[in-house]
């Protein structure tokens, strides 16, 4: 199977990079047509129709190769190295080709291969290790001997002056290649560095956000509990000191009565319960996987349906943001089961392997249809995916219709 690649696997700016080499060689070899062919005067043979083909035909090549993500898609890994192949060994053939028919002019046969080489080393370099560059340089110097050799197989001169050539300029692509790959891998650790400190950057944010909340929550607590709290605790005292002192009451009016002080007592009890779920910290009174357990059995409770738990007791310490998004994941995820799925049973696990820590929370409800869209109109899920975003972990859902849905969070801690 072919390993994928996508845009993002590339260098930045690599691609254009390798297109504009292609119209560069194009235009320069028409230059070089036009000095050798209109301004020396050198005869053109039909024996050259075979180069010109092979060059028409890479160029074109490499143009559309380079051009349709179709291409990219489907190739996967081989992508880059094909077309770094198709952009070295064309040169060699065509030059070498061109020579044949013409005799080789020494120094002139090393310059017109350098440069159309020294891109495809660059690029190399650009996108791989130093390994990879030095794998060019002995394929490249490889294939060029080859055809000295053939070509030149009387004249042992020729062919040491050739392959003395071709030695020193792969020393020299080896020694360039090295420095562009050192420069490239310091690039990439400090974008790797930069990328981790955008990481602390937002899980401090995060952080931060996160203490204004519980603090303005704990501040809506208190200021409910001093005024409606202590309003329906008073007013339910009243009617039931009503009830008593007014005796016999009217039968409608007694009702009436009744209702009230039920109805107070029902808006206290859920007073009570809101101003208990502002200020609850159940992270902080117990950790993750107690705090999911005892989230979990509520819902299960509530609801009546049968639960499966499946967490695990000594899983280390976790970040404060990391433990604020599994929490909330996973309270989103029940909450959305109890509004849409009709489930039987819930599902839900809590695992740490090595450094992989996986939240699955599933239900056996009517699923969602293969077509939905969990767009920027699902508040819910947009919410998660944000909350998973800002740990570094993944998302994933699997819905199936008239077998449930699955939702796992999975994080690299």
């Amino acid at each position: 199977m072919i390993p994928t690649m996508n845009e993002h696997t590339l260098e930045p700016g690599l691609l254009p990079a390798f297109r504009a080499y292609v119209f560069v060689r194009l235009a320069a070899m028409a230059l070089v047509a036009v000095i050798y062919f209109f301004w020396i005067g050198v005869p053109f043979e039909l024996a050259l129709f075979p180069t010109a083909a092979l060059f028409v035909g890479e160029t074109v090549f490499l143009y559309l190769f380079l051009c349709r993500t179709w291409f990219r898609r489907h190739l996967g890994w081989y992508y880059l190295p094909l077309a770094l192949l198709v952009a070295s060994a064309g040169p060699i053939l065509e030059i070498r080709y061109v020579l044949g028919v013409y005799g080789s002019t020494r120094m002139l046969e090393f310059w017109l291969i350098f440069p159309f080489l020294t891109v495809p080393l660059i690029l190399t370099a650009w996108q791989y290790h130093f390994g990879h560059v030095a794998l060019y340089c002995v394929g490249t110097a490889l294939l060029e001997l080859a055809f000295v050799k053939l070509s030149s197989a009387t004249y042992a001169i020729h062919v040491l002056f050739d392959g003395g050539a071709i030695v020193a300029r792969s020393l020299f692509f080896l020694f360039v290649g090295y420095i562009i790959t050192h420069l490239m891998s310091e690039q990439r650790r400090q974008r790797q560095e930069l990328a981790e400190a955008n990481r602390k950057l937002a899980r401090y944010a995060v952080t931060q956000e996160q203490l204004f909340v519980s603090r303005e929550r704990n501040r809506l607590a208190r200021e409910l509990h001093d005024t409606l709290a202590h309003t329906l605790s008073g007013l339910a005292v009243q009617l039931d000191a009503l009830e008593t002192v007014a005796q016999p009451l009217p039968p409608k009016a007694e009702r009436m009565l009744d209702h009230a002080l039920m109805t107070t007592r029902d808006g206290l009890n859920e007073t009570r319960r809101a101003l208990q779920d502002l200020r609850a910290t159940p992270l902080e009174d117990m950790g993750l996987a107690l705090a999911l357990k005892r989230l979990a059995r509520n819902f299960a409770d509530l609801w009546e349906l049968p639960l499966t738990l499946d967490i695990q007791e000594e899983m280390g310490t976790f970040a404060l943001e990391v433990e604020q998004a599994y929490y909330r994941v996973a309270q989103e995820a029940l909450d959305n089961i109890s509004r849409h799925a009709e489930a039987r049973t819930v599902m839900v696990s809590l695992t740490r392997v090595d450094r992989r820590l996986t939240l699955t929370v599933s239900d056996d409800g009517r699923g969602i249809a293969p077509d939905a869209d969990f767009g920027d109109d699902h508040f819910g899920i947009r919410g998660m995916r944000e909350r998973a975003a800002l740990i570094g972990g993944t998302l994933e859902i699997e819905a199936h219709p008239g077998q449930g849905t699955t939702l796992r969070l999975v994080t690299e801690l």
